[in-house]
Formats: structure tokens, C-alpha cells, sequence
């Protein structure tokens, strides 16, 4: 609740968004996207509920809201800090749960400095690294609590991602003042960061007229408080920003204020692109996360699993990640089995450590400098998918070996034959030095295992059919590439060499290619008692001292009673709304995180109508229609013994249990790299100056500054008109993410069979764009080619008194597939969200002229003329901090 991340803080199941009583879907095309899930807001709207849609582009989500809103991209937090401000001018928080839930009755040191002292920057900031020292943002009379951290180190790390679960250090007790008077306090301060966001503000900066934004306010304040509830639907259109982070902060503080998490009908739902895209970061694909949401070490910081360990589990406060030891051995004897004991500290010498950014973005500029030899790409076509296609197939041509695993031969495998950079003479099929070997992978339904969806519910799925030929699973992949490395590893005397042999791999296998068996590995990750091999049900099961095996921890229970919870699929006819019995949800099968705050401070439902998790006096227990999210028999009106840690130090009245002070953070007094309360900065690239403040975009991104990544320049520079135009992304329902799986499919490639640019007819007017005709989109980077869809689904918008125009593009063009083009992505470069380096991908800007672009040699001396015309040099250093500027 504090530092939200992909999951948006206490997310909802997608069934229960039928039970709100108003939907808000911003940063999301949610029917186009994601259409399953939004079968239950049509479900909700048949009940009742108001939905409203907030996006650049109306869509088909947009023809079935009731209430559609135009906003310029990149100013979400423009809008919603106005809709913050609506709340609290008019006193429309519910106010007994931001009491007794929130820390917005502490009080705050009194050497913090907003950005309204500042000019768009919060005390602590250093110029010369871009970085703050959060000290003053801490408690009064705490600012120097717990850990320091080297604050360019957590950027480069993403180390504040790892807080989306374990949460950053702080005092169980700070000072409070319960009336919400105190100048300091974070209610105030709310009040005052958000005062200026006004409805003229929010027209100013985002294009949205006065009354349709006092309609949505209106509308989300009256469907939340005691008897009500709304959901917030988001997905990557928030993500991908340099700001992303703080979107969904904003978004959290409107559903705290409000009184919507933890309850039904609330929250925040982060809708996902892909069925598994949640269980890749609960068993992530990330480089600084291991499962379960626990940090990767860091070479300097946990030289020992003592420090690793203290990191995450923070003693001296309260919650229930004090038991990140369990977590951590557990795991440890997952990885080395018996070879990890506590005399050894569970082989914890073995573990790989950050030394630094270790990204993909980062890596993709290593690989053009020469500083990685190989590439495994699994699941991935990042010459298509992601940004500044052209750095990524430069970076792939400059390897020793890359190993493509994927259904079709893809973008990916092909650029060193068939791109625009062969077209170029940048990459040369003759002379290319990287030897690709493309391997032929089964695809969802040819091989068995789990998916776990954006609500946390992990569903088991049978093998329909073998996949053909040599086409393998990932999971028969990496279990025999496994098994041959140690092979040839065998008798070897290395130290280097010990964590590969002593890996606990060991794993039945079945069939005639020897399939390694998916259940048994599942079993592994719920967890079991060494000596016994009993499946455990659940985490608090987990034991330090080595006699627990458990792969990931919130994902304990999903084997327990050594049933495979996961392929549950009893029908919603012989069960409640809840539909406990299908599938299992992480953690503890629980449906609604954090649902003690469904009932109020005396363990009361807040309403009947809303009743979810209540406490019994007659059994001693919380019982309702979920699995309590907090402990079964702690009452409401438990209260921690002075100096109580871990859970002991959680009261009856501290809903949000992984928090380490029991609340829903308002306010972030440690965690986050770019501020504790999210601030309107403009995109990275944005025609207009940021009209709130004299710092133009977010100070402490990420930023490489290299001759391959220029940005383009941004208003105030008179630069800036070259590239007059805002341009922004996303899906189509009949083509998936980079296309790999969808260009390749006759009937898909009928429906969407051309890349192609929506403009207004307004813009098509301006430029001399035609219906159907071709034309080319510019930036700094590429210049990419479609066909011309003028369409009035995009709405010119004013902006400080001018008129601003907004195109859109698809992103799943490539050069393989029955139908090809050109690839959306290649138009941006690279800016990272400092929290957790995920890239700007949603919003840039741009010129779109008409006719087909150059090709050849041709194309690179027309972006060099753009560049030229745009001041953007070939040796970059962008303006990042502009306070004090024009």
C-alpha cells in the first residue's frame, strides 16, 4: 500500500469488480485488451454500476462507459491529484477508515520541503546525482530510523521495486495527531501538496473541460465510503511511463481516502497483458527478485544471510514479513536441498549478488558495447516489442551466440537478415558476428503446468496435445540443459563450479522425451517438511531452521493436503460469488488482500450490503465470505505490548499486515527514489512546459546518455516544434503484444492486416494526411510507415491555450508473419521509471508527414536532418533537471 507496484497494492479478484458500485478504468482499453476480464465490468454495469473510461483514444471500452473522458497523455496524476483535491476540499473522505487504516494522522519532520516550496522538488535532492536523501520525508523525530541506503545504487538495483512486498523500514509508533490539525501531519500535507491541483488545472494541463472532470470526481467520491465502493482498473498504459510508480500511488491514495481496499467492490485491479505475466514476477523474471518478492542480494549490502535476511524482515518493526527468515532458508533449501544447512547458512555463499543496473535496457547498451557474449530469449521479441527496436538489433548483432526459443521464427531471429538495419547497411548478413540458433518451443497448450492471472489466481491447465516435432516446453529445456551442464561440470575441483553441482536437481521425468513432471515441481514451490515430505498448507508452516522446503512462499498452499489446489474448477452454481473452490489465489487462497479492512475498527462490517470479513466474538475468530487476510484469532481490540515486533507488534485494528507499520501509506516517508507523494511531471518528451512547476519531467529517472538513445527536445525549447505532435500505444484485440503468436495466424492477420495510424480529421487537415493513404511518423530515433486511419476517436485537446494533437499507433508490426510492417516501438528511446527501470513506452512525441518514409541510406540522412533541425546532438545530455529554467 505504501510503494504499489505492478500489482497495485490490494488488488481485487476480476469477479468481484461485478460487486462495485462504480469502475474507473484509466490507463487501460480494458475491452479491447483484456476482454475476459471485462466481461465482469459489463457484468457490474448490468447491476447498477457506473463505468467511466479516462484514455487519449475512445475506444470500444469507451462505447459502453457511461461516462468517457479525452486526457492528454502523461498527465494521469495531473487528473487524479485533482480528483485528491476535489476529496479534501470538500471533506468527502471517508473519513473514520483514513483514521484508523492510513498514516495520515502522522506527523512529518520538520525539515521536509514539498515541491510547492521547491518548485517540483522535495527536500533531500543532489543535483549531481539526481538522487534525494529521504531523511527529512521520515516521522517527526525519526528522520535518521533504520537503514541508509545509497540512493543511486537503489535506482540503479530497482531496489525500490523489492518494497512492493516487504515494504521499507519504519517505526511501528510514530507521532501522531488524531484531530488531522498539526501543519505536519500527512492529511495536511495532502491537502496542501494538492491545493493547486484545481479543476482549471486540471483542464490547463490535461485537456479535460472543468465540468466532465467534476462529473468523474463527483461520481468516485459518491460511489465510496461506508456503503459504497468503486474500482480502479489500470494496466501498462500506466506502467510504462517514466512516472509509472507514482500513477498507481496516486491512484491508491484516492482508493485509501475513499475507504476501497480491502473491501468488495474496490481496490485496485492491474489488469495484465498475458495469462502468466502475474506469476512471472511472483516466480519473476527480474533481475533484482527472487520468488516471493524477496531482494536479490546485493554484493555490498548483505555480504552475509544475516544482513540479507534483516533487509527484508526489518526486526525492530512489526508486520508479518518478520518471518522472512522462514521465507529465505525455505527457499535456500528449494535451490541446494540437503547440501544447505544452518551451519553453511543455507549455502547462501552461492547466491548471485547485484552489483549494479543489470536491466534489460542495460544490457541491450552492453551488448552493443561488447560486454556480453550471449543471449537466451524465451517468451521475448524485443526487436519488435520493446523499446528503440533499432538499440535492441544493433545489441543483438554485436554477440557471440543468441538463443531464440519461440513458437515461429520472429523478429528476434531474423534481424540479422531482414530488417531495416540490413536495408541501412547497419548490419551487414555477411559480416554479422552473432551466431543465432532459433529453437522451437511448445506453445500453452502443449505441455502442462500452471498460469497465474492478474488477480493472483493460480489455475492448473491439462496438456491438450503433444507440440510437434522438436518443439519442447521451458520446462524440459532448462531441466535438461540443467542436467547436461552439471554433467560436464562432473568431478570438477572449481569453487566456481559448486552451486551448479550441489543444485538440488533431481526431478522425475515422464514420456518419451522425458517431460519433467510439472506437479512434482509445483509441490516444490508450495512447500514441505523435510523430514517427512509433508505438503504444507500454509506459510506460516515455513520454518528458519532448514526443516521447510519451500520454493515460494505466498505461493504456499497451493499443493496442501497434497492435492493440487490449482486444478480446482468447482462451477459457480454450487458456490458463493467468492468461488473459493476454483483455482487457489496467492496468499493463503485469499480472494481480497487485506480484507480486514472490510470491517471497521471494532471488527464491524462497514455495512451490511458491503459485509465481507468480520470478527465473531462467540467463536473468537474472524470468519465472512473470504479467507481473513490477518490473524484468525487476534481480536479487534488487541493491543501490542511496548516494543512488540513482527506480528505480536500488529494491532487488531491494523489491516495492512505486510506494511511495517499496519497502514495504507498516504504519504511514503521511505522507499521511494522520486518523492513521497506523487507530483505532475511532464513525459520525457512533451510539447508543452510543465505548467505546475519549474521542474519539466520526473528528476530522478533513469537517463542513458549515449549517441544511440537522443531525445527529443521539450517545451519550453523552441526545438521542440519540430516534433509537434503527441504520440501513444497500445493493443489490438486480434494481435498479441509483439505479434509472434498473431501475424502468423491467417484468420488474425485477415481482421488486422495493415499497420496503420489513427489521426483526427482535424490533424489529416493539418498535415494533408489521407484516408487510407500512407504516411510516416518521426522521432529522433526511427521513422516508421502505415497506413492512415482518420478517425474522430481522437479528439484534439487545449492545453495552455493552444490546440494539442494526439495520434495513436499499434506496437505489433514486424518483418515476419503473413502480414508485416513496421515496428511501433522503433520510435522511442529509453528513459526509465527510477523505481523500478521500467521504460517510457506509453507516450512520446513525434511529426507525421504524408507519403511512405525513405529507405536505405536515404532514411538514415532523413532522421539525421531531424535531428539536426531538433538541435539533438550526438553526444546527448538531456536537461533532467530544469527547476529554475525558462
Amino acid at each position: 500500500m505504501g510503494t504499489s507496484f505492478g500489482r497495485g497494492g490490494a488488488t481485487n479478484f476480476q469477479q468481484d469488480l461485478a460487486n462495485a458500485d462504480c469502475i474507473i478504468i484509466q490507463g487501460s482499453n480494458m475491452a479491447e485488451a483484456h476482454p475476459v476480464g471485462f466481461g465482469w465490468v459489463m457484468e457490474a454495469k448490468r447491476r447498477g454500476a457506473r463505468v467511466i473510461h479516462v484514455d487519449p483514444r475512445f475506444t470500444r471500452t469507451s462505447a459502453v462507459a457511461d461516462t468517457y473522458v479525452p486526457i492528454r497523455a502523461g498527465t494521469d496524476i495531473a487528473f487524479l491529484g485533482g480528483v485528491i483535491n476535489y476529496i479534501l476540499s470538500n471533506e468527502l473522505d471517508f473519513r473514520e477508515y483514513v483514521l484508523a487504516y492510513t498514516n495520515a494522522a502522522a506527523i512529518v519532520s520538520e525539515d521536509f520541503r514539498d515541491t510547492e516550496d521547491l518548485d517540483g522538488l522535495f527536500s533531500g535532492f543532489d543535483s549531481e546525482t539526481r538522487t534525494y536523501d529521504p531523511s527529512s520525508w521520515h516521522y517527526e523525530g525519526l528522520e535518521h530510523h533504520g537503514e541508509r541506503h545509497d540512493q543511486h545504487m537503489q535506482r540503479e538495483t530497482a531496489s525500490a521495486q523489492q518494497h512492493q512486498a516487504h515494504g521499507p523500514s519504519v517505526p511501528a509508533a510514530p507521532a501522531r495527531d488524531e484531530t488531522l490539525q498539526h501543519p505536519r501531519c500527512v492529511y495536511q500535507l495532502l491537502k496542501r501538496h494538492y491545493a493547486r491541483y484545481t479543476p482549471e488545472m486540471v483542464e490547463q494541463t490535461c485537456g479535460i473541460p472543468r465540468e466532465k472532470f467534476e462529473e468523474i470526481a463527483r461520481a468516485w467520491a459518491g460511489n465510496s465510503g461506508r456503503e459504497r465502493t468503486t474500482s480502479l482498473v489500470y494496466s501498462v498504459g500506466w506502467t510504462q511511463h517514466s512516472v509509472g510508480v507514482q500513477y498507481i500511488r496516486t491512484g491508491a491514495i484516492i482508493q485509501l481516502l475513499l475507504g476501497n481496499m480491502g473491501r468488495p467492490g474496490g481496490g485496485i485491479m492491474a489488469m495484465r497483458g498475458h495469462a502468466s505475466i502475474q506469476g512471472s514476477t511472483d516466480i519473476p523474471t527480474l533481475f533484482n527478485l527472487l520468488p516471493g518478492y524477496l531482494p536479490m542480494p546485493h554484493h555490498e549490502k548483505h555480504a552475509t544471510y544475516a544482513d540479507w535476511v534483516d533487509s527484508i524482515r526489518h526486526p525492530d518493526q512489526k508486520g508479518f514479513w518478520h518471518n522472512a527468515g522462514a521465507f529465505c532458508a525455505s527457499l535456500l533449501k528449494a535451490y541446494w536441498g540437503d547440501k544447505a544447512t544452518p551451519d553453511n547458512d543455507f549455502c547462501y555463499g552461492y547466491m548471485p549478488r547485484l552489483t549494479g543496473d543489470h536491466g534489460t535496457y542495460q544490457q541491450v547498451l552492453d551488448m552493443i558495447d561488447g560486454k556480453i557474449k550471449g543471449y537466451f530469449l524465451l517468451g521475448q521479441n524485443p526487436a519488435v516489442g520493446s523499446a528503440h527496436g533499432k538499440a535492441q538489433r544493433l545489441g543483438m548483432a554485436n554477440l557471440d551466440w543468441l538463443v531464440v526459443r519461440d513458437l515461429f521464427e520472429i523478429e528476434s531471429a531474423t534481424w540479422w537478415k531482414n530488417s531495416v538495419e540490413v536495408e541501412t547497411g547497419e548490419i551487414v548478413p555477411e559480416e554479422c558476428r552473432t551466431e543465432v540458433f532459433f529453437i522451437p518451443a511448445a506453445s500453452h497448450v502443449e505441455k502442462e503446468g500452471t498460469f497465474t492471472q492478474t488477480q493472483r489466481l493460480v489455475q492448473w491447465r491439462e496438456k491438450a496435445l503433444d507440440p510437434p516435432g522438436d518443439a519442447r516446453s521451458d520446462l524440459w529445456f532448462f531441466y535438461h540443459l540443467g542436467r547436461i551442464i552439471r554433467r560436464k561440470l562432473a568431478g570438477s575441483t572449481l569453487p566456481r563450479d559448486r552451486a551448479i553441482l550441489d543444485l538440488a536437481w533431481d526431478y522425475p521425468t515422464h514420456g518419451e522425451h522425458d517431460e519433467p513432471s510439472a506437479e512434482v515441481i509445483l509441490k516444490e514451490i508450495n512447500g514441505y517438511e523435510v523430514a517427512t515430505g509433508r505438503p504444507l498448507s500454509t506459510f506460516m508452516e515455513l520454518r528458519d531452521d532448514g526443516s521447510t522446503v519451500g520454493g515460494c512462499w505466498i505461493y504456499t498452499g497451493v499443493y496442501a493436503d497434497g492435492v493440487n489446489q490449482a486444478a480446482r474448477r468447482k462451477s459457480r452454481h454450487e458456490q458463493d460469488y467468492v468461488a473459493a473452490e476454483w483455482g487457489w489465489a496467492w496468499p493463503a487462497n485469499r480472494r481480497i488482500l487485506y480484507n480486514r479492512a472490510s470491517a471497521d475498527p471494532e471488527g464491524r462490517p462497514w455495512s451490511e450490503r458491503k459485509a465481507y470479513v468480520w470478527w465473531d466474538a462467540d467463536k473468537g475468530e474472524w470468519v465472512g465470505q473470504d479467507v481473513p487476510d490477518f490473524e484468525k484469532k487476534k481480536p479487534p481490540s488487541y493491543r501490542p505490548p511496548e516494543g512488540a515486533t513482527g506480528v505480536e507488534g500488529l494491532a487488531g485494528d491494523d489491516p495492512f499486515i505486510m506494511q511495517g507499520d499496519g497502514k495504507g501509506w498516504l504519504f511514503v516517508p521511505a522507499g521511494l527514489i522520486d518523492g513521497p507523494i506523487p507530483t505532475h511531471y511532464e513525459p520525457v518528451e512533451s510539447p508543452v512546459r510543465n505548467p505546475l512547476y519549474g521542474q519539466q519531467a520526473n528528476p530522478t529517472r533513469k537517463v542513458y546518455e549515449r549517441a544511440i538513445n537522443p531525445m527529443n527536445p521539450s517545451g519550453p525549447d523552441a526545438h521542440a516544434q519540430v516534433f509537434p505532435y503527441v504520440f501513444a500505444v497500445s493493443r489490438l484485440t486480434e494481435h498479441h503484444t509483439a505479434g509472434g503468436m498473431s501475424r502468423t495466424v491467417a484468420h488474425l492477420a485477415e481482421l488486422q492486416p495493415e499497420m496503420f495510424v489513427e489521426v483526427s480529421p482535424e490533424l489529416a487537415a493539418e498535415r494533408g494526411l489521407t484516408h487510407l493513404g500512407w504516411a510516416h511518423v518521426v522521432t529522433a530515433r526511427a521513422v516508421v510507415e502505415a497506413k492512415v486511419l482518420v478517425t474522430d476517436r481522437l479528439t484534439p485537446l487545449r492545453v495552455e491555450g493552444r490546440t494539442i494533437h494526439q495520434i495513436w499507433l499499434p506496437y505489433h508490426w514486424g518483418r515476419e508473419g503473413l502480414t508485416t510492417g513496421d515496428s511501433t516501438n522503433d520510435l522511442f528511446g529509453i528513459s526509465l521509471d527510477p523505481n523500478t527501470l521500467i521504460q517510457e513506452s506509453k507516450v512520446g512525441t513525434c511529426d507525421i508527414q504524408p507519403g511512405r518514409r525513405p529507405t536505405g541510406k536515404a532514411l538514415l540522412a532523413y532522421v539525421a536532418d531531424y535531428r539536426r533541425r531538433a538541435g539533438v546532438t550526438d553526444d546527448p545530455h538531456p536537461p533532467v533537471v530544469t527547476a529554475g529554467e525558462g
